[in-house]
């Protein structure tokens, strides 16, 4: 090498690791963010980052541009390991023209995402960026979209998390939707498609950045976040801890752990867990908990549609998707948001050789003109769909209620589940009995000396003959009525003697799911 090129290498490298420079980096500090190569040296393995397109720069002449060329130009990309564990990254750098896409920024993304396809590997990206960069028009627009293509094919096939660290608008927001997970920080991040000044010439309505497109808006109004995170370090760790559940791509399995906590472990307190009062609620994580190793649960969208419960935990060390009801909110219903939630962790689970458990106790589906209005059909078929679909094992336990069309929906046996369970204090019936009472003995109750004494007869007569489990467990629609505390070791057993599970599905390019 020429001692000419040795130092003009020298200098871009030098270059390539100042980003912006240091005031832009004081104030990105300032701000509450870290760099994008702080944020790599947190994120990743120590020393196992490996820089991809280090000198590539803009080739934009316009506006004074070819004056202000960056190494990088704003984005680093490259690859790196998790625990050991392959990962592609692009971090985009705001200290850098404020982290705008470029189309050589775009040229550096695409090509790290190529590659995590070629090689089977998760793609983490962490955004930080003022959106497409103005100076290059229409080819900043172009780059975006060969992003969000690259989003679309690699659907399924490699787990895509995104990180918004900063801004993300306009169409910026489009890939990260795309992606299975995003992740927010509190303080510093927001996302939207048109911002308050927009909004407000427009519409007049007038909103905070936070209040329009927030953490706390997208992770409990919105749905857009899964996870809701303090600041940057905490963003980077959750994702760390997610990635340790997933398998590097859908032809692999999961990675499975060693745990202490033993297969067969009893938990007597699940058997004081169900109330006996049918209408009083409790709190399903507890169970959760209590089946999972070392009580270890990592919930997803836990601000979101809180009647509804998913997340994993790893059973005998190996992960599992949980969804569940929880009695705790709304009395575990179904509605729009819970359905939708539900519908696509399952399907995520599905495309990555996740098994999942369901956890069952649902009265049914929200009534309300604003549900039925809102698609409450369409959107409770999704879930149906979901996990209708879903080849990879799948064991529901039900622990309370199991009314109407929901009983179907969550996981019943008629929609291919491998093993079904029932605690004694499952009621699997059309409707409640309260309900059927009213329905079925309506002239009855109205003519009898004594209504309410006779109601309440009634009532007792219909739950002794139809509100539990036996007559689904003779029908074969329950495989076993447990007791609580075998929870753990009957699912383990399970999980075991299903994981070769190879479920048949007609040839065929690919199902509608009703979106």
């Amino acid at each position: 090498m020429s001692e000419d090129i040795r130092r003009r290498l020298a200098e871009l490298e030098s270059a390539s690791l100042e980003g912006g420079g240091k005031e832009r980096i004081d104030r990105q500090h300032k701000a509450g963010k870290l760099t994008a190569r702080e944020r790599l040296d947190l994120f990743l393995d120590p020393g196992s980052f490996e820089e991809v397109d280090r000198l590539m720069m803009h080739r934009s002449h316009d506006f004074g541009m070819e004056k202000q060329r960056v190494p990088g130009d704003g984005v680093l990309t490259g690859f790196g390991r998790i625990e050991g564990r392959g990962v592609a990254v692009f971090a985009q750098d705001f200290t850098v023209f404020g982290g705008s896409l470029s189309e050589a920024h775009a040229e550096k993304v695409c090509k790290i995402m190529d590659l995590a396809l070629k090689f089977g590997v998760p793609i983490v990206g962490l955004n930080d960026s003022g959106g497409a960069r103005i100076q290059e028009g229409v080819v900043s627009l172009g780059g975006y979209a060969d992003i969000f293509l690259r989003n679309t094919i690699a659907s399924g096939v490699v787990p895509q998390i995104s990180a918004i660290l900063g801004p993300c608008a306009g169409g910026a927001v489009y890939s990260p939707a795309i992606t299975d997970f995003v992740f927010m920080t509190k303080a510093t991040s927001y996302m939207f498609v048109t911002g308050p000044e927009v909004i407000k010439t427009v519409t007049h309505e007038d909103v905070t950045m936070e209040r329009l497109g927030g953490a706390s808006t997208h992770s409990q109004i919105s749905g857009v976040a899964h996870f809701a995170c303090e600041d940057d370090a905490d963003a980077l760790g959750g994702i760390r801890r997610l990635l340790g559940f997933l398998p590097l791509n859908n032809a692999a399995d999961p990675p499975v752990r060693g745990t202490a906590d033993p297969p067969d472990r009893e938990d007597e307190a699940l058997d004081r867990l169900i109330p006996e009062d049918s209408n009083r609620p409790y709190d399903i994580k507890e169970l959760v908990r209590a089946v999972g190793d070392d009580g270890d649960f990592l919930e997803v969208h836990a601000h979101f549609a809180r009647n509804i419960v998913v997340g994993f935990v790893r059973l005998a060390g190996r992960p599992v998707g949980v969804v569940a009801n929880q009695p705790a909110h709304l009395a575990g219903v179904l509605d729009i948001n819970a359905s939708v939630k539900g519908a696509r962790f399952v399907r995520f689970c599905d495309a990555f050789n996740v098994p999942l458990l369901i956890l069952e106790d649902v009265p049914g589906f929200l009534p309300g003109v604003e549900q039925e209005h809102g698609g409450i059909i369409k959107h409770g078929a999704k879930l149906l769909y979901a996990l209708a679909e879903a080849t990879v094992p799948k064991i529901t336990v039900i622990t309370r209620k199991a009314y109407g069309g929901a009983y179907c929906v969550m996981g019943s046996k008629h929609i291919r589940t491998d093993f079904n369970f029932a605690y004694p204090t499952a009621e699997i019936a059309v409707m409640g009995p309260q309900g059927a009472v009213n329905i079925l003995y309506k002239r009855e109750i109205e003519t009898a000396a004594e209504p309410e004494k006779r109601r309440a007869e009634l009532v007792r007569e219909y739950t002794s003959k139809f509100a539990n489990p036996l007559v689904a467990a003779e029908r074969g629609f329950v495989d076993a009525v447990i007791r609580p505390r075998t929870t753990r070791r009957r699912v383990i057993t399970a999980l075991q003697l299903s994981v070769n599970k190879r479920d048949w599905m007609p040839s065929k390019k690919h199902g509608n799911i009703p979106l």
